[in-house]
């Protein structure tokens, strides 16, 4: 992870370890599941002695902690808990990154941000029929939806109605489409087969989509 990322996250390393799914972070990171260790697959002595041995690690390498802000998948952006005391040295000890000491400066700054960057909120298209938690009208599979307090609400109940389906497949025209959307948001589908949610495409304001396409001539 060092050598791919230039920094170790208890995050990964739980991942790594096979004591989280990556399905239950998604859960997580929608604001899904009260704190993390609700959803990792291991008792809190293992995942103490793990979360120590990283530190333990990092300290002997001289690599330098850094503690970025995990915030939910969600409208408000809500902070994320990670541990079911809520205590600040536990949260800390779950949010701390550890950066490689031969990153310059310069370059840990971006990645400090990139790190603290608010994260895009997650529409899902599912494959099963559903009913929207509010307005309890049905919606056939494939229809987008947005998950909030461990159920499903449609694009007029969260107030995405507005934005229009950008398909992935060009990545320059994704990027220039998100760089003037006033919203955004990451549209995934459950791959059941490989047990994870797997990228769609965007949705973004229908002018900042027309912006992005005039401007590369597609």
């Amino acid at each position: 992870m060092l050598a791919e990322l230039h920094y170790v996250s208890p995050l990964d390393v739980l991942l790594g370890l096979g004591w989280l799914a990556p399905t239950h972070v998604d859960r997580w990171r929608q604001g899904r599941a009260p704190n993390l260790e609700q959803v990792v697959q291991a008792n809190l002595s293992k995942i103490s002695a793990a979360t120590a041995e990283l530190r333990r690690w990092a300290r002997e390498r001289g690599l330098v902690a850094s503690e970025p802000s995990y915030l939910a998948r969600t409208r408000d952006r809500h902070p994320l808990r990670f541990s079911a005391s809520n205590a600040p040295r536990i949260e800390r000890a779950y949010r701390t990154h550890w950066v490689s000491p031969a990153l310059s400066e310069r370059r840990r700054a971006p990645l400090d941000e990139r790190l603290s960057r608010p994260p895009d909120l997650l529409v899902i298209a599912d494959s099963r029929p559903w009913n929207c938690d509010r307005c309890h009208a049905p919606y056939g599979a494939g229809e987008l939806l947005l998950m909030v307090d461990d159920g499903p609400i449609c694009m007029d109940c969260a107030d995405l109605s507005h934005l229009e389906f950008l398909p992935s497949g060009d990545a320059t025209l994704t990027r220039r489409a998100k760089q003037t959307s006033a919203l955004t948001a990451v549209v995934v589908r459950l791959s059941r087969a490989r047990k994870r949610y797997e990228r769609q495409g965007i949705l973004a304001d229908r002018r900042a989509i027309e912006q992005a396409r005039a401007a590369l001539g597609s």
